[in-house]
């Protein structure tokens, strides 16, 4: 059965999804990460009407004049304004059906409502720039000891306060 074709109101089935992908790409069978130690979540630094926030998203979301992302173990990201234009936004990945996301970048990267957030006062700002790169990297290791470390770096670099991270 092709579970890669299926219609918009159909249940989809992400892990045999997953599986079909990944072996049209030549790899083996995904290794799902199981973390068995919860999350350490910490309280608000400050209120969230103070604080910055840096969004990050896996949606494969880059800017025009930026470069697609390639779609075999691409451990880059991109570093796009928050203040762009959706229309300026574009999406390349291999793991979902981008439709939606080509329709309104912001089910991805959602950063027309974080924008209203911060015009409302509910939100204190958004860093310069959000950061994205293209999820569905099937090395946990170059995750952990590369995108990962890269990203935290940038975020802290950028003075965020909290950070939103859109998996897709």
């Amino acid at each position: 059965m092709d579970t890669l074709s299926h219609t918009p109101n159909d249940p989809v089935d992400y892990i045999a999804v997953t599986h079909e992908t990944y072996d049209k790409l030549g790899y083996g069978s995904y290794r799902w990460a199981n973390e068995p130690d919860p999350v350490a979540l910490s309280p608000l630094p400050k209120p969230l009407a103070d604080c910055k926030l840096a969004l990050i998203a896996s949606g494969g979301i880059y800017a025009v004049g930026q470069v697609a992302f390639n779609h075999k173990d691409d451990l880059s990201f991109r570093r796009i304004p928050t203040t762009v234009a959706t229309e300026d936004l574009r999406t390349s990945h291999f793991a979902y059906d981008m439709t939606a996301a080509r329709q309104d970048p912001n089910v991805v990267l959602p950063l027309a409502p974080l924008r209203q957030l911060v015009a409302d006062g509910e939100l204190g700002s958004l860093t310069e720039h959000a950061l994205t790169f293209m999820g569905g990297i099937y090395s946990q290791r170059k995750l952990r000891e590369q995108l990962i470390p890269e990203i935290v770096a940038n975020v802290q670099e950028m003075g965020a306060d909290i950070a939103l991270l859109v998996p897709v």
